[in-house]
């Protein structure tokens, strides 16, 4: 490998894209662990003021449509890595990715930067999805500029908390037996998280810029049925029982995926579209000449499962396919409404003096959702979230990363952590299909009542509704707030004060 002796790894600056999704926040961890110098390009920093990487890197505010923003971002840059992804972002998705892959090619031209690396995803069946289609198309766009691309191509990332692993983990878990496409006796060349991160990483360390396709994949080429199978033995479940039909279309299968994972239809499309081809790394491809696998070779498939699933168990998922922020429902982002549509602000806010400790009652706001439900009217809970999956929303399946901690950026259930100051307040947005947007909030106060120091809690339910719909849904669904929000602030201070002796 040529990897520079003499070039200690912090005299280079290295940009991460995509750093709040799954591979990009990892990346971001493994890079600075090697000493180099990093920034990251988020739309919004605030996003990603949660990761344990957040002070050690340079942060630069933008959008990937927009030209300045990039070539700022790329300026002084010597490595960018491309992890930017637009399936969620409706039909047209290609197109938009090629859009910002010409915009960010120019972007480096003009800025200097030496070298580009993109993760794409294996592309050498005949038969390919849009998706794949592109994935590739947009490594076209990357290098048709005059900066080097490295364009690294891998299929199934066999990791905690990867989509294609969260998708195959509950499918394989929740169904006995599965009738299944025909596409399950496809083959597949999976790889492990950590082979990926070594492989970006290291390319990172090159000595001298490099243009070219490369496949990456583990040591197993084996059949998605086969891998199912896999996941059932680890995880000491019986051998499932799959029934292959020939009706069910990507379409159909996504919509199941959707509906039995926590894994949305809207990511399940293409994911199960690409599903269709055969993704095995082609040996011409290789990109062990130009960086060869770790010293203790690339990670079995059995044992990649094995550690993701341990990781899962023992709740150390570093990072989530749901880190990365759902796109906007198209009518919360209308610009036809009349101008006082988004100024109405309506409020539920609840609030209550207790003896109950700070630490307790923060321990209780920080476990809400999840495995931990939401303290009462969990049904009501659950039910909102069928409809929402139902419409192509998150649901309530995508759970949380940590079931007792919580950081900004983290996705629980259908909400996101859009502001948490530890033991003072928590602030949740809604991710669910809703004509408006709406905050869940949670604050704890010291106050003195009769000179005696309690605390205050207050449950704050907003909603900016978007025109006559937005403000209609909220009066049809407030005598549904009666049932809920004074239930759930009970239980969680009930829930607090069982947690140890008042103070």
């Amino acid at each position: 490998m040529n990897v520079p002796a003499d070039n200690p790894n912090h005299e280079r600056k290295i940009l991460v894209t995509g750093a709040s999704g799954y591979v990009g926040g990892r990346l971001v961890r493994h890079l600075l662990s090697q000493d180099f110098t990093v920034r990251v390009m988020v739309r919004d920093k605030n996003k990603i003021s949660g990761q344990p990487w957040f002070d050690r890197v340079e942060i630069s505010q933008g959008n990937a449509n927009d030209f300045q923003a990039v070539r700022s971002a790329l300026t002084g840059i010597h490595t960018a890595f491309y992890l930017l992804h637009s399936i969620n972002l409706g039909s047209n998705f290609d197109e938009l990715e090629a859009e910002m892959a010409r915009n960010f090619a120019k972007a480096a031209e003009e800025a200097g930067v030496s070298q580009i690396v993109y993760l794409g995803g294996i592309a050498n069946d005949k038969q390919i999805s849009q998706h794949l289609q592109s994935r590739a198309n947009t490594g076209r766009q990357l290098a048709n500029g005059s900066v080097p691309v490295i364009e690294m191509r891998a299929g199934i990332i066999i990791g905690s908390g990867s989509a294609s692993f969260e998708m195959l983990r509950h499918l394989t878990h929740r169904l006995p037996i599965m009738t299944t496409p025909k596409w399950v006796s496809n083959l597949t060349q999976p790889i492990a998280i950590r082979d990926v991160l070594w492989y970006l990483s290291h390319a990172a360390a090159l000595e001298k810029p490099v243009g070219g396709i490369f496949d990456i994949g583990g040591p197993a080429v084996l059949s998605y049925a086969d891998m199912m199978q896999m996941f059932a033995k680890i995880s000491g479940l019986p051998r499932r029982w799959i029934i292959k039909v020939p009706v069910l279309s990507p379409a159909l299968s996504s919509l199941w995926i959707g509906l039995v994972t926590p894994v949305p239809t809207a990511l399940a499309r293409p994911l199960v579209q690409s599903l269709i081809s055969e993704v095995v790394a082609d040996p011409n491809k290789s990109i062990s000449a130009l960086i060869p696998p770790p010293p203790e070779g690339l990670l079995q498939v059995d044992k990649a499962i094995e550690l993701a699933l341990s990781l899962t168990t023992q709740n150390q998922v570093e990072s989530r396919w749901s880190d990365a922020t759902q796109p906007t429902a198209p009518w919360q982002k209308a610009q036809s409404d009349p101008s006082w549509a988004g100024e109405t602000i309506y409020r539920d806010h609840r609030e209550k003096i207790v003896e109950t400790s700070k630490e307790n009652l923060w321990e209780s706001v920080e476990k809400i959702g999840g495995d931990h439900g939401w303290y009462g009217a969990d049904f009501l809970w659950w039910a909102r979230g069928v409809l929402d999956r139902a419409f192509g929303g998150v649901g309530l399946r995508r759970g949380r990363r940590n079931p007792d901690t919580l950081r900004i950026g983290d996705s629980l259930d259908f909400w996101r952590v859009e502001n948490l100051e530890q033991g003072v307040s928590l602030k949740l947005y809604a991710e669910m299909i809703l004509p408006g947007k709406a905050w869940l909030e949670f604050r704890i106060e010291e106050v003195i009542v009769e000179g005696k120091k309690l605390r205050k809690i207050s449950q704050d339910a907003t909603f900016s509704p978007r025109g006559l719909g937005g403000q209609l849904y909220w009066f049809a669904i407030s005598p549904f707030h009666v049932l809920i929000f004074p239930r759930m602030l009970a239980n969680l201070i009930r829930s607090a004060d069982k947690k140890g002796l008042n103070p």
